[in-house]
C-alpha cells in the first residue's frame, strides 16, 4: 500500500517534468511542427512511462502547441504563414499597450533591469546557446513594469507561441540580419521614454521576423 502511495505522489512530478522537456523541445524546434508524436518513443527518450507522456501532451495540447488526431494520437502543431500572421498582429495590438504602460510605470529599478538584460544579450554571440534563454529575459525585462499582471502574462504566453516559429526562420535570418542593433534601438527608445519610437520598434522587430520566416518556409 505504501509502494502504490509513493507512486502516486511521484507521478504529478513526473508529468511535470515531462511536460517541461515536450514543451521546450516544441518551442526550440527540436519535435518540428506537424511532427508525429508517437507516446512510447517520448517515453523512452524522456526515460518516463506512457501515462505521463500522455497528460503532457493532452496538456501542451490546450496550449495550442500539440494537436490530438482524433484516435490516431498527436501530432506537434503544423507552422503556417496565416498562423503566424495572426501572432504577430496580436503581439503587435497587445504589446503596445503593455509597452506603454510599462515605460510610463517603470521606475529606476525597471531601468536597471532592463539595461542589465540588454548588456547580458549583446554580450552573446546569436550562436551562443544562452542567447536564447537572454533573449527571453531581455523582452520580459522590456515589458515587466507593466502594472497588469494578466497583460503581462498574455504577452508572455503569445511571446512563447512565436519561439517555435522564430526557431524556423533562424536558419535564413542569420547572420544577414542584424538583430542586435533592433535590440539596442528598442532599448535605448524605451530607456528614453520615448514610448512612439519604443513601439514602432518593437512592431517592426517582430515583422522582421515574419519576413524572413516567409523564406524559410519558401526553402522548405
Amino acid at each position: 500500500m505504501q509502494a502504490n502511495t509513493d507512486e502516486s505522489l511521484s507521478t504529478p512530478s513526473l508529468t511535470t517534468q515531462v511536460h517541461r522537456r515536450l514543451r521546450d523541445d516544441l518551442l526550440r524546434g527540436v519535435l518540428a511542427p506537424g511532427s508525429k508524436l508517437k507516446v512510447q518513443a517520448l517515453a523512452e527518450s524522456y526515460g518516463a512511462g506512457a501515462s505521463p507522456v500522455r497528460e503532457a501532451l493532452s496538456s501542451l495540447a490546450a496550449e495550442g502547441l500539440v494537436e490530438r488526431l482524433d484516435s490516431r494520437g498527436f501530432r506537434a502543431a503544423p507552422a503556417s504563414l496565416p498562423d503566424f500572421d495572426e501572432l504577430v498582429r496580436a503581439r503587435c495590438w497587445l504589446e503596445e499597450v503593455v509597452l506603454r504602460e510599462s515605460i510610463a510605470a517603470g521606475d529606476l529599478a525597471w531601468e536597471e533591469a532592463l539595461v542589465l538584460a540588454r548588456w547580458r544579450l549583446k554580450r552573446l554571440a546569436r550562436a551562443d546557446p544562452p542567447w536564447e534563454g537572454a533573449h527571453a529575459a531581455f523582452h520580459q525585462a522590456l515589458l515587466a513594469a507593466c502594472p497588469s499582471p494578466t497583460l503581462r502574462a498574455m504577452a508572455e504566453q503569445l511571446r512563447e507561441r512565436a519561439e517555435r516559429y522564430r526557431a524556423i526562420a533562424r536558419s535564413v535570418a542569420y547572420p544577414g540580419r542584424d538583430v542586435g542593433a533592433e535590440h539596442e534601438a528598442i532599448a535605448d527608445a524605451a530607456l528614453a521614454r520615448d514610448i512612439p519610437r519604443a513601439v514602432a520598434l518593437l512592431q517592426e522587430h517582430y515583422r522582421s521576423t515574419a519576413g524572413f520566416l516567409r523564406d524559410a518556409l519558401a526553402k522548405r
